[in-house]
């Protein structure tokens, strides 16, 4: 008994001096203790401000518009919302190495994820007669434009493991408990998870589509169940490219929004979404723009600053002038990068692309494989697309061009039609970049995209571009640890690349 209890005392103070010890090195004070560059500790300080004080203005006008009732309620429900004091961890880990106009490029894309989080929980809580659930790769443009709130169900999934690699294990773990398929993709499994323990809030109905895959649309046919709302799901063509399928999706747009304004007290007001599709217009302008000054070698940019700022401000709140003006910071640094002929990477020495989902628990990989390699990531799957400017002169172009965007949207696109959707676009991507290998996250939840692996390790093999398909799992660092990610990367660059290393 007293063994037991010496061992238990000797864990809990091992566990203890480890949580201190990540603590400190986390802390804005370790920070500033070791950066060298007045700078860059000047930059982080900043972001470290900007980033709390969006939640700490959240945090002192939730008891006043929901009550302190009303506030214990919601912690307690979704617990899952003190995942985002992390953030600035999140910001030492890709902000390490990097300086200048690349490391607050950086900080500003990850503030972005903050300010879109902090104006999602807002309209999540503060107005739920009017919130409707909304599957991720249907944009929530139209809801917004009829006066109502949204939120992207998929999105807390995504956004939890970013922050902390470990904050959706229990929500799989429910769900696989539950019965789902453990070889299922783990991005429905924490959503269906975070239903079953009632972690997330219910709204007034539900927008869902056929995508990206049947793993992600049948878990629709639980959450609609056991939310008990009512549930539209938009048909997005298989084979897109052509005028009939456009016509058929834009007729199926407008049935949405007859079902939205018969079960919701949204109306559609087409002044505000004209003002949405200019936004989305002067985003893909700005975005361009961006990716052209991103051909030249070194490039001025690149990683977070590309990937997570389309992520947050194209893919979640494209609708925001905030949106708008985040492009604008971006595109503006990467100018100042190329003239002041500064690279974003010091020693670039290698450019890749990613293909398939992020790596959402283990984002800064390539923060690791730029100091380790000089390697810089350009573009990635979800980042990647083919938009055209949306026609706002009526109604009906708006809802044809808008209905564009979801069909030809990056992953959809991948998931729908030939298999050439899904290769030509990577090759389009190694001309247009000038890069120097692909990498192909292969998660193993993803079955269609491990089937095309075969295929695009053949064709590479043909055109003598060098492909590292890396194993992982979207959410679940137990499939694949960092560690092994790190190793399967060094393997590639030791063996296929023979890089050398710039670590030593």
């Amino acid at each position: 008994m007293v063994e037991r209890l010496r061992t238990r005392l000797r864990s809990l103070a091992a566990n203890l001096a480890e949580t201190g010890r990540k603590l400190w090195q986390d802390s804005l004070a370790e920070y500033l203790l070791h950066e060298k560059d007045p700078g860059a500790a000047l930059i982080y300080l900043k972001y470290w401000g900007l980033n709390y004080s969006r939640i700490v203005l959240f945090g002192v006008e939730a008891p006043f518009r929901l009550g302190p009732a009303g506030v214990v309620r919601m912690l307690v429900h979704n617990p899952w919302i003190f995942t985002l004091l992390k953030v600035n961890r999140l910001m030492r880990r890709y902000g390490r190495g990097r300086t200048g106009p690349y490391l607050e490029s950086v900080c500003l894309a990850l503030n972005s994820v903050v300010r879109g989080n902090v104006d999602m929980l807002r309209q999540m809580f503060y107005r739920p007669e009017r919130m409707v659930i909304s599957e991720d790769l249907v944009p929530i443009d139209i809801v917004h434009a009829m006066g109502l709130d949204a939120y992207l169900i998929e999105g807390i999934g995504i956004m939890l493991p970013i922050l902390d690699s470990e904050a959706c294990l229990q929500y799989i773990d429910e769900a696989e408990n539950e019965g789902m398929n453990p070889d299922a993709c783990s991005l429905p499994k924490t959503t269906v998870g975070m239903v079953i323990r009632g972690h997330l809030p219910k709204g007034v109905a539900i927008v869902s589509s056929n995508l990206p895959c049947d793993a992600g649309a049948a878990s629709y046919s639980f959450i609609e169940r056991a939310y008990g709302l009512p549930t539209y799901r938009l048909d997005v063509p298989y084979n897109f490219h052509s005028e009939r399928a456009e016509n058929l999706f834009t007729e199926d747009v407008k049935g949405m929004i007859a079902w939205l304004e018969e079960h919701t007290p949204g109306r559609m007001d087409w002044d505000r979404f004209r003002e949405i599709c200019v936004n989305r217009n002067r985003i893909l302008e700005l975005e361009l723009e961006l990716w052209d000054m991103l051909r030249v070698r070194p490039a001025p940019l690149a990683s977070e600053a590309v990937w997570l700022s389309h992520l947050w401000n194209v893919n979640v709140t494209p609708d925001c002038r905030e949106s708008v003006s985040h492009f604008q910071k971006i595109v503006s640094l990467a100018r100042k990068n190329l003239e002041d002929g500064l690279p974003a990477t010091q020693n670039e020495r290698y450019r890749t692309l990613v293909w398939n989902p992020p790596f959402l628990h283990f984002t800064h990989i390539f923060n690791w494989a730029e100091r380790t390699y000089g390697l810089t990531l350009l573009n990635d799957s979800m980042t990647y697309h083919h938009h055209r400017p949306i026609d706002t002169s009526t109604p009906d172009t708006m809802l044809r061009g808008w209905g564009r965007v979801v069909m030809q949207g990056p992953m959809v696109r991948h998931t729908r039609g030939p298999a050439e959707n899904y290769l030509d676009d990577i090759f389009r991507m190694v001309k247009q970049f000038d890069l120097d290998m692909v990498w192909v996250a292969n998660h193993v939840g993803c079955k269609g995209g491990q089937a095309m692996n075969g295929i695009l390790r053949e064709k590479c093999r043909e055109k003598g571009i060098p492909l590292l398909i890396l194993d992982y799992d979207l959410s679940d660092p137990r499939i694949v640890s960092h560690d092994n990610m790190k190793r399967q990367v060094e393997h590639f660059m030791d063996n296929v690349m023979k890089a050398p290393r710039l670590d030593g």
